[in-house]
Formats: C-alpha cells, sequence, structure tokens
C-alpha cells in the first residue's frame, strides 16, 4: 500500500514548526526536506528516521523497520507524538548535511 497524499500532509503538519517543510515523491513514496536536508522517509504510511547516534537514547523503544527492499535499519517515529517527533526531527536536522548538487550527466 503506497503513502497517501493525506498522509504525508499530515506528516507534514505534526513537525510544522521545525524549519522550512517539504517533500518529494521518490519512486511512489516520499521524502520530508527540513530546511533543504532529507531527515524523513514515508513509506506505506509509516515514518522513518535513521538510525542516529544523536537520536539513539530517545528512540530506544521505537519500534524498527526497512522503508524499502535493500534499505539499511531505521526507526519508525510515533508521528502522532507531535512535540517528540519535532523533536526528533530537529535533532536530525542539525546534523544532517545539505545534499550536494547531482552533476548531470552528458
Amino acid at each position: 500500500m503506497a503513502t497517501t497524499n493525506e498522509y504525508i500532509e499530515y506528516v507534514c503538519e505534526q513537525i510544522n514548526g521545525v524549519g522550512e517543510i517539504r517533500y518529494k515523491k521518490m519512486f511512489g513514496e516520499f521524502m520530508v526536506y527540513v530546511n533543504d536536508k532529507p531527515v524523513i522517509i514515508v513509506c506505506n504510511n509509516n515514518v522513518f528516521v535513521k538510525k542516529l547516534d544523536c537520536i539513539e537514547d530517545m528512540m530506544k523503544n521505537a519500534d524498527i523497520g526497512y522503508p524499502y527492499s535493500g534499505a539499511k535499519e531505521h526507526y519508525i517515529l510515533d508521528i502522532d507524538n507531535a512535540d517528540f517527533s519535532k523533536y526528533v526531527v530537529k535533532k536530525i536536522e542539525e546534523v544532517t548535511p545539505i545534499p550536494k548538487p547531482r552533476k548531470k550527466s552528458k
């Protein structure tokens, strides 16, 4: 089951206030960017965040899963808890670099 437009909008509403939020459809699912940094993957109406040291303690009781085949293990974020989600997203955004632009092939 692919992520619905309603769900991706809900995810963005839940983290509203952490920075400039946008999302991009990728491979039928979504990447959520905060301040142009990729911080959340949304697949099958589930919210995934990378397993990073900066959130390890606060996510120790979180479910884990794989957002897509071949992906590394991620934490599943409880997006219904808006305050907690904002805190986690802010921590991830602080340590995530802005992706370098890709060179176009000739």
